[in-house]
């Protein structure tokens, strides 16, 4: 582990880390702007588009826990390389796809990559900054890793609309190589520190702060990345009425705004920790007042509408990160891997219902017209009803063994004798131990 202050050097392999996460986004994203295009050159339909995302998410979400241990395994640098890889060649093999299969394939491969980058950028912070700037860093990284995001919108529809398809996926599968190159110069693994401790998955789901978590993460995350990854620019060009150029920068503002809004959210989390909870059920209860407002609007809605909407929805992945707070303060450090991977898993898991939930319904309505897209996206009420329930029926669960845990522990100090607790047993209520109060789910 290096020293207590982070040198240049270990700045450099962090914005390293950073544009391989950045590349990796801009990847996970390109399909949401491609939705038009893909439809007339693969002929599908509403579920056929929905397909492509919904595997891409899974895959992505199925690999969270798997991959976890491989980069405990492997280091970052090997995860890094091989993502950049397989997502390049999904890249290429969509650049080329004329149907179906080969499109499958093609963002299979791409979801596979992408599983394999965002946690093994984690671990280069975990493993080469010192503790007290974790928090900081992984904000960081989590903001500038977005830059991906606002790239596949805008300059990517310009790229689709001027070059056409086969050459704006094929550059996009040269910028997995520029990440190739960057990561296999530039980034340097250190050796992880051993665990004693061996993490059980079992126990990281039994732990009720780990399923608090998954559950903010899930009714936070969905409606913004559905709306992101594929169904908001069909949603503002052919429901809306909307300029490709006008719903470009609409997209482009929700992931700017989020970007903003991530640094606010986790001062006011770590300012109050006792109202989480309250900060995850606003960012719910605003997200589906103003879907309400925009699904109810006569017609179709005007932009100084739609404008609040996207402010809205810019909280949401700021919110959904509040999920790997929970993690973090009910669950040691041993299986921390573990549960975030069980509340990254969930979060896209509910992401691929409501992409296949609005698929699924266009295409039973037989239409893409505005009623088509109300009732389409009318079906996140859903998600939002039950991802509030759950996370009031956890946050109780994770409260009551936070207390009786804080009983336990003052129950133990009045009978030990003076001079029994060690210099280091004060910090035992830290936030790496288990439901011990130092931040109970409020």
């Amino acid at each position: 582990m290096p020293g207590e202050r982070a040198s240049r050097r270990v700045w450099i392999i962090w914005a390293t880390g950073v544009l391989a996460y950045a590349i990796a986004v801009f990847h996970r994203q390109s399909l949401g702007v491609a939705g038009i295009e893909a439809s007339e050159r693969l002929g599908i339909g509403a579920a056929g588009l929905s397909t492509l995302a919904m595997l891409q998410l899974l895959v992505y979400a199925g690999m969270q826990i798997p991959v976890g241990i491989l980069v405990d395994r492997l280091g970052s640098k090997r995860m890094l390389l091989v993502g950049a890889g397989v997502m390049a060649c999904g890249q290429l093999v969509f650049a080329i796809s004329g149907g179906l299969l080969d499109a499958v394939a093609g963002r299979v491969l791409v979801g596979c990559g992408d599983a394999m980058t965002f946690i093994s950028v984690i671990r280069l912070v975990n493993v080469w900054f010192p503790p007290r700037h974790n928090p900081l860093v992984v904000q960081l990284t989590g903001l500038l890793g977005q830059v991906g995001a606002i790239a596949s919108a805008v300059p990517l529809i310009q790229a689709l609309h001027h070059y056409g398809w086969t050459p704006t996926f094929l550059t996009a599968a040269a910028l997995g190589g520029v990440s190739l190159v960057m990561v296999a110069a530039v980034l340097r693994d250190a050796r992880p520190n051993r665990v004693t401790e061996r993490p059980r998955l079992r126990e990281a789901w039994a732990e009720p702060g780990t399923r608090l978590g998954m559950w903010t993460h899930a009714a936070t995350q969905s409606s913004s990345a559905a709306f992101l990854l594929l169904w908001g620019y069909p949603f503002l060009v052919e429901g809306q009425g909307l300029t490709p150029a006008t719903a470009g920068v609409l997209l482009s503002t929700l992931t700017l705004l989020g970007m903003a809004f991530g640094p606010v959210l986790g001062y006011l989390a770590g300012r109050h920790p006792f109202h989480r909870s309250r900060m995850v059920l606003l960012v719910i209860g605003s997200t589906a007042g103003a879907w309400a407002v925009v699904l109810l609007w006569p017609g179709r809605a005007p932009l100084w509408v739609l404008v609040p909407l996207v402010v809205v929805m810019a909280w949401n992945g700021p919110g959904s990160m509040l999920g790997f707070d929970f993690a973090r303060t009910f669950n040691p450090a041993a299986r921390m891997g573990m549960a975030s991977g069980i509340v990254n898993g969930g979060g896209f898991v509910a992401t691929v219902a409501v992409i296949a939930l609005i698929g699924v319904v266009l295409d039973l309505r037989g239409g893409t017209a505005l009623d088509d897209y109300r009732w389409a996206f009318a079906t996140q009420f859903a998600v939002w009803g039950l991802g509030a329930v759950q996370v009031l029926r956890y946050r109780a669960q994770a409260r009551r063994l936070a207390k009786e845990a804080l009983a336990r522990a003052a129950e133990a100090a009045e009978r030990a004798e003076p001079g029994q607790l060690g210099e280091g047993d004060g910090e035992v209520a830290g936030a790496d131990q288990p439901a011990l109060g130092a931040r109970p789910a409020q």
